[in-house]
């Protein structure tokens, strides 16, 4: 009985060794995978809604990368009325482009919106967050 269980020095050093290199590997993950998308284009024509948290239960939706042709002031007007929230636009100073935020999480409720009246494609817009 105690016969039938192998034994660990039959087995070469060296490819004991291996074996447990091997299955200590973990999964490689990669958190910036959705960034990397190749079918949704470049990253700067993508549409970026993003959620930041305030204090507490607070928080502030991000939208940037809108196209510069847009009438950006507009979109945000409409955003304010559609979701019954505060909204603000702001000069990004890295991109010197506009960003309009927005009170709550309304991710979901933005992209909603771009697509149902056709602002940009579904895979143009990035949801980041949470």
């Amino acid at each position: 009985c105690i016969n039938s269980v192998p034994r660990l020095t039959s087995i070469p050093q060296s490819i004991y060794s291996l074996t447990i290199k091997m299955s200590m590997q973990f999964n490689a993950f990669d958190a910036f995978e959705d960034a990397k998308d190749s079918k949704a284009g470049n990253q700067a024509d993508n549409v970026h809604v993003r959620v930041q948290q305030r204090n507490g239960r607070k928080c502030i939706t991000t939208v940037a990368g809108l196209a510069d042709d847009l009438d950006i002031k507009r979109i945000c007007k409409a955003f304010r009325k559609n979701f019954s929230c505060n909204g603000a636009l702001q000069k990004d100073e890295e991109t010197n482009g506009d960003v309009i935020q927005l009170s709550g999480d309304q991710r979901t409720q933005v992209m909603d919106f771009l697509v149902d009246q056709e602002i940009c494609h579904k895979e143009e817009i990035v949801l980041h967050g949470f």
